[in-house]
C-alpha cells in the first residue's frame, strides 16, 4: 500500500479528521522520531500523519530529529509527504492567515543532521536539489485551496532559520534582501533528507504573524499568532481533505 504521510507542525499536532485505525513507534538507526506514526483514513484516502514537534508540542525545532521521522515514514510505506508549517511572513503578499505553497527555500540554520550520506560511505552521494518541492504536488494543493476561495500563494523563498527564537528586525530585513518571503524554522534539512530517500515532498505554510519589523516597531504578539494558527488551521484541514483524494495519483 502506498501512503501519502501529512507532517503537522505547529498548531497542527493533530488531525481532527482522521479516522484512525493504529498508531505505531518505529525504531530507526537514527534514533527515535518525534512520536509515534498515526496510520488512518482522511476523507476515505490512507494516511500516516506525524506529529513533528511531538504529540504535546514540546520538541523545538532544532531538536526535532528530522532524520528518524523522514527515515519513519519511509520504512511505513509513505511515498508523499505533505508537510505544515507555520511560518512569519516578510513580503506584502504574506499577510497573516494566508496560505502560501512555496517553490524555493534558503537553509539558515546550523548544527542539525543534514543528510542520510555521511558515514560508511562505498562513493560520495549528491541528490539534485534545483527544485525541493514536487511541482505535482504543489499545484494539487493550489488548486484545492483556490477551489475553496482561499486565495493561496503560488511560489514564494522559504527562509529556514535555528530558532527557537524568533528573527530580530535586521535579520529579517536580510532575508528579505536575499530574496526570501516567509521565514520558518523545520523547513530544512526536512525537505533536503525528503529528496534523498526519494519522497515527494510539498510544503503547505500557513503565514501566523508578520515577521519583526513588518507590522511597524511593534513586537510579535504570541497571542495574536495563536489566533492565526485557530482559525487558518482549520482552512489547512480542509485543503488537507480536498486534496488528498488527488495526490494518489502522484507515483
Amino acid at each position: 500500500m502506498s501512503f501519502t504521510a501529512i507532517i503537522g507542525g505547529t498548531g497542527l499536532t493533530e488531525l481532527k479528521n482522521l479516522d484512525i485505525t493504529h498508531k505505531e513507534m518505529v525504531n530507526t538507526p537514527y534514533g527515535s522520531p518525534s512520536g509515534p506514526l498515526t496510520f488512518g483514513k482522511v476523507a476515505g484516502n490512507d494516511v500516516v500523519f506525524l506529529a513533528r514537534h511531538g504529540h504535546r508540542h514540546t520538541i523545538p525545532p532544532h531538536k526535532v530529529n528530522y532524520r528518524a521521522n523522514l527515515w519513519a515514514l519511509k520504512e511505513a510505506g509513505v511515498k508523499r509527504v505533505i508537510a505544515v508549517a507555520a511560518v512569519g511572513g516578510i513580503t506584502k503578499s504574506m499577510w497573516p492567515e494566508r496560505i502560501v505553497i512555496p517553490n524555493q527555500i534558503i537553509d539558515y540554520t546550523w548544527g542539525r543532521s543534514q543528510t542520510f550520506f555521511e558515514d560508511d560511505l562505498s562513493f560520495v552521494t549528491h541528490v539534485d536539489f534545483t527544485h525541493p518541492y514536487n511541482q505535482e504536488l504543489r499545484q494539487i494543493l493550489l488548486s484545492s485551496a483556490s477551489e475553496l476561495q482561499l486565495n493561496p500563494y503560488d511560489g514564494g523563498v522559504y527562509a529556514a532559520t535555528q530558532g527557537p527564537r524568533l528573527e530580530s528586525i535586521a535579520e529579517v530585513n536580510k532575508l528579505e534582501r536575499d530574496g526570501c518571503d516567509i521565514v520558518g524554522m523545520t523547513g530544512m534539512p526536512e525537505a533536503a533528507l525528503a529528496r534523498e530517500l526519494d519522497l515527494k515532498y510539498v510544503t503547505c505554510a500557513l503565514v501566523i504573524n508578520w515577521a519583526a519589523g513588518k507590522d511597524g516597531d511593534n513586537i510579535i504578539s504570541l497571542q495574536e499568532m495563536e489566533k492565526y494558527l485557530e482559525s487558518g488551521m482549520a482552512k489547512i484541514r480542509a485543503v488537507l481533505e480536498a486534496a488528498l483524494p488527488r495526490v494518489v495519483d502522484v507515483v
